[in-house]
């Protein structure tokens, strides 16, 4: 399981002009999941990415979680995390997991961030979507299984 972790201002996903998931402050999150992904990887993601350190406390340092600050995550499903450039033009994305395999993957994973407390908002699984954000930082991190 890869996840592209972007700490957010405000965020929204639109699917054909409507919008299917908006947040404040807090997370958006780009979700890949592969072929070879379980629950297991699905747990560890989202226990690791609430508990992240990634907001400042009164002196500037990275020690508070989306958690402590009560912020809000916006998971949006994206299997192209999965594509491999290393040869050609085109990339390969054998690595992906099918969607039988990932959506129901991807409900477990915002179940888990949900389970924690937060407030999770996601795109539709498989649609192509629009994401708006203003990046906070920018901090952008990287959180694989």
């Amino acid at each position: 399981m890869k996840v592209v972790v972007q700490r957010s201002k405000e965020a929204h996903v639109t699917v054909e002009g409507k919008v299917e998931g908006q947040i404040s402050s807090g997370l958006v999150l780009l979700v890949g999941i592969s072929q070879d992904d379980t629950e297991s990887d699905c747990r560890y993601a989202a226990d690791k990415i609430a508990n992240l350190r990634i907001f400042e406390d009164d002196e500037g340092k990275m020690n508070h979680s989306v958690l402590d600050k009560g912020g809000e995550i916006l998971s949006i499903s994206q299997f192209t995390l999965y594509g491999d450039t290393k040869k050609g033009r085109r990339p390969n994305f054998m690595n992906a997991a099918k969607p039988d395999h990932a959506e129901p993957l991807y409900v477990k994973f915002n179940e888990y961030l949900n389970e924690k407390g937060l407030k999770v908002e996601t795109g539709v699984f498989g649609a192509m979507m629009d994401v708006s954000l203003t990046n906070d930082g920018p901090v952008t991190l990287i959180v694989e299984s």
